[in-house]
């Protein structure tokens, strides 16, 4: 089965927030799609969390998380004094029978894995979700997934499809006056903020 592009016709409210991906996982270093299974951090996932920890220094209108451990627990590393608030709408995707199977064997992001859940329906609850989070929040940073990042891209340019975001990197994703402007943050955003 396969979902149909373009996207849903409502869009990403357009303010500014930042997304940072979990930290590495046993499954990413071996090419493994986790995606709405609970796993746990590498040690190398808990260096990168930490490496993020100049994060904690902003004062954050909201520290959002996925429900999953992996998501809760870089944020809980990088972020120790902030309160988190985990949301399941930004879980990864369920790729159902695919899950735990390598890479390799994945589905276009469009179809739907066999047993998984739909590319549509995926991107109806992360967009539910940040826009929920963007209504009352100013600048809130978000940890999710890489596929979590997907559904925003595609919001923006019209494809999931590129370059996969790079674990415990945070990027501003702020809008602009033809779209959107994505910037990997470095520790010296702070002083501009």
């Amino acid at each position: 089965m396969s979902d149909s592009f373009p996207f849903p016709s409502q869009s990403l409210t357009r303010k500014p927030f930042v997304f940072m991906r979990h930290g590495e996982t046993e499954m990413n270093a071996h090419n493994i799609l986790c995606g709405a299974s609970d796993v746990a951090l590498s040690k190398l996932g808990e260096q990168q969390a930490l490496s993020a920890r100049w994060l904690d220094r902003h004062c954050w209108s909201c520290v959002a998380t996925s429900g999953l451990y992996r998501a809760r627990h870089t944020a809980h590393l990088a972020l120790p004094r902030h309160p988190l608030y985990s949301f399941e709408g930004l879980n990864e995707r369920h790729w159902g029978s695919l899950e735990l199977a390598p890479l390799s064997v994945q589905t276009p992001y469009e179809e739907t894995p066999p047993d998984g859940e739909p590319w549509s329906a995926f991107q109806a609850r992360v967009l539910k979700t940040l826009n929920r989070l963007l209504a009352v929040h100013e600048l809130p940073l978000v940890v999710a997934h890489s596929g979590v990042y997907r559904v925003i891209r595609a919001l923006q340019t019209g494809t999931p499809y590129g370059p996969r975001i790079d674990n415990a990197q945070p990027v501003l994703i702020e809008p602009v006056e033809n779209g959107w402007r994505m910037t990997t943050l470095e520790e010296n955003w702070l002083e501009q903020v």
